[in-house]
């Protein structure tokens, strides 16, 4: 495993620590719960420095990105940030973040199991001449999520944080550190910060955000899914992989098929042709956990779909999950039956976000 610059601030409080995509990453500290809610009532720092950073570059990069991604590049701006997919033949090589610094000059935003994949799958698809230099060992990223993060951050920045609107970013000071990229963005549905910083100055960012007069807590890999799924945000590996299309997993906003991009003209005949499963939301009615590669059953007990994401919404007190479901069944309040080893749970299906 890959220890990270944090990660003997983790140890230090006791945080347990796991292996996620080959990085020693720290999954709870205090709990699961108390964290979930922390970021929903107050604010919580993530260390998420295992997600990876490539920038693109060259008279090239606007072309490239357009034909490389889902979303249409050309509506961004300098400060904006784009929220899209690395499609491939037969679904989604990664989702992404889209961060356009200059003309020409872009950041992607990569997660961390797929990043030697989704550089392999650029250089192999880059026939516009643009530089591709993977940065992800040189960045921490720091996630300030919360009703309380643009509080908290005001006390450790003079930077007009204010006016950052959702999904734009500056470049900026933060604690007294230069070069901060400053994104209003976020994994949890709440109000929140992304703090892209380099590692050196990493350990100073994240003391000097604890040490402010606010209640700050620690959020570990545990919460960040739980906050994530009542939201209905997608899990690249869960809910999304190579062989899943976009518009199944409901992400046909950032798929523009006016435009023309790697596996375009497959998404536009699915869409012409009609999906034949889609990725749905539903709450379980028995007491039990729906987890990931549970198996559908209608309540005439055929097979209809599998569960992708699973888990308490602590939030809500019960228990939540995403599925693929075939493309009859997935009308809201359809009553399920979720194959829990050897009983089944009764379900419903809902709609998303959960909370």
């Amino acid at each position: 495993m890959i220890d990270l610059t944090l990660t003997p601030v983790h140890k230090a409080l006791n945080a347990k620590m796991v292996d996620y995509a080959g990085f020693n990453m720290p999954v709870q500290y205090d709990g699961v719960i108390a964290e979930h809610l922390a970021v929903r009532d107050n604010v919580g720092v993530f260390d998420v420095s295992h997600m990876g950073e490539i920038f693109i570059s060259g008279d090239g990069a606007d072309k490239f990105l357009q034909y490389i991604t889902s979303n249409d590049v050309s509506k961004l701006y300098n400060g904006k940030v784009q929220y899209s997919c690395l499609p491939n033949n037969n679904g989604i090589v990664d989702d992404i973040l889209v961060y356009k610094i200059d003309i020409n000059s872009y950041l992607l935003v990569v997660n961390a199991a797929n990043i030697k994949k989704d550089l392999d799958w650029l250089n192999s698809n880059n026939s516009f001449g643009c530089n591709i230099d993977n940065k992800s060992n040189d960045y921490s990223l720091l996630a300030v999520q919360g009703p309380k993060s643009l509080e908290l951050l005001n006390k450790s920045s003079n930077e007009e944080l204010n006016d950052i609107e959702y999904y734009n970013f500056i470049i900026g000071n933060v604690s007294g550190i230069d070069d901060i990229i400053i994104s209003r963005t976020g994994y949890t549905g709440e109000l929140g910060f992304e703090l892209y910083v380099k590692n050196e100055n990493a350990l100073d960012l994240w003391n000097s955000l604890f040490s402010l007069d606010i209640d700050v807590k620690p959020i570990g890999l545990a919460a960040r899914n739980t906050l994530r799924l009542e939201k209905g945000f997608c899990l690249y590996g869960n809910d999304i992989d190579d062989n899943t299309s976009p518009l199944e997993a409901n992400l046909g906003w950032i798929t523009k098929l006016n435009t023309e991009f790697i596996n375009s003209e497959f998404l536009i005949n699915q869409k012409s042709s009609g999906l034949k499963r889609k990725l749905v939301g539903f709450e379980v009615l028995d007491r039990g956990i729906a987890r990931n590669g549970y198996e559908v059953f209608s309540t005439n007990n055929n097979r209809i779909g599998i569960v992708t994401s699973g888990s308490m919404s602590p939030s809500l007190n019960k228990a939540i999950g995403m599925a693929y479901i075939d493309i009859k069944h997935i009308n809201i309040g359809s009553e399920i039956l979720i194959k829990v080893r050897n009983k089944f749970l009764n379900s419903r299906i809902i709609e998303t976000p959960f909370l």
